[in-house]
């Protein structure tokens, strides 16, 4: 049996009771029995609903008719029965007004403290709720432009897009230039894809690359967060001019030379397939181990393997060094072969 919802958070009419409101419109009597009998409902949900009603004030009795009924207008009670949910209303965002007005005082004195440490120029952030925080008021405050290098994207969960989608159309929204680098792998991944075609709408501008120099993110050219070397999800928070200007210098040189973004499939399997190809070919001669190679090129360790082991199996060769040289004697790379003590 539907029973019904008087709470402040929930309506208190349930579909019962507009079944019922809607017979009594088109003839009903009013008379449980006859209303179960016509609707298809048990009689005692029929009552039931037909007693909510007239605690309501939707029904009311006909006068010299003992058990007829008739409807009445809902905008006439609808304010009685609104009250209880808008008061609950208003209490709830006094509430939220005098947290918020908390916080803020912390605020103030959060910002004081940094701003009386000498080493503020580059702060350590240690949680990724506050690396969070940091972000969302960065993006906040940001008034021309934000450039971020992002290798690994592909491997970016749609949760964490959907929150940086939301933080990037705020900023596009203010006519903040945005441009994003991702690996060439990025193209591969359908998240990926989404995440770029939403953004791009709205203004944003990305590109691809083989290699990216690292994980940064900057703002008007003057603060830049980088990543915890611990793999702790924290971030560095940099202000030193010199330092961000000249992240921001190596971001452009390496956007110059990048790809625009399209998906792999749009810009050819094939040849996005050799372009990643190539430059495996090209570390592997200059003697970076496996790790580095999958790490310079954002993908899995996994799928580096792969690729270096199809590579060795195509040169015949019997090592990853041995790779290297036979890729530079073929010239199948213009980087010439270092010892394998190259990179650890």
């Amino acid at each position: 049996m539907n029973e019904q919802r008087t709470s402040p958070g929930s309506p208190p009419i349930d579909e019962d009771d507009i079944l019922v409101y809607g017979w009594i419109v088109d003839g009903g009597s009013g008379r449980p029995e006859q209303a179960a009998a016509e609707l298809g409902l048990p009689r005692g949900r029929a009552e039931s609903a037909l007693k909510r009603l007239g605690a309501l004030g939707l029904v009311r009795p006909v006068r010299d008719s003992p058990g007829e009924v008739v409807v009445v207008d809902p905008d006439a009670v609808a304010p009685t029965l609104t009250a209880p949910l808008r008061a609950a209303i208003r209490h709830h965002e006094e509430q939220l007004d005098l947290v918020h007005g908390k916080i803020n005082r912390l605020r103030d004195h959060f910002f004081a403290g940094r701003a009386s440490n000498r080493d503020f120029t580059v702060e350590v952030i240690p949680t990724l709720e506050e690396v969070r925080a940091a972000l969302n008021r960065a993006s906040a405050e940001c008034q021309e432009e934000v450039v971020s290098s992002q290798p690994g994207g592909s491997g970016r969960v749609p949760e964490a897009m959907e929150e940086a989608l939301g933080r990037d159309h705020a900023l596009l929204s203010r006519n903040v230039r945005m441009r994003t680098l991702y690996h060439h792998t990025a193209r591969f991944n359908g998240p990926s894809q989404a995440y770029v075609a939403a953004a791009t709408a709205l203004g944003a501008e990305y590109r691809t690359s083989h290699e990216l120099f690292g994980r940064v993110i900057i703002y008007d050219k003057s603060l830049a967060f980088l990543p915890d070397r611990t793999d702790s999800w924290g971030a560095v928070a940099v202000r030193e001019p010199t330092i961000v200007g000249y992240f921001h210098d190596i971001f452009e040189q390496y956007w110059i030379r990048a790809t625009p973004f399209s998906d792999a499939a749009q810009d050819g399997l094939e040849r996005v397939a050799k372009e990643i190809h190539q430059t495996i070919v090209d570390l592997l001669a200059a003697g970076l181990k496996d790790e580095s190679i999958a790490r310079r090129l954002g993908m899995s360790l996994r799928t580096a393997r792969r690729h270096i082991a199809d590579i060795m199996e195509t040169l015949g060769a019997d090592s990853r060094f041995q790779a290297g040289v036979l890729a530079a004697q073929a010239q199948l790379t213009g980087r010439p072969p270092v010892g394998s003590g190259a990179e650890s």
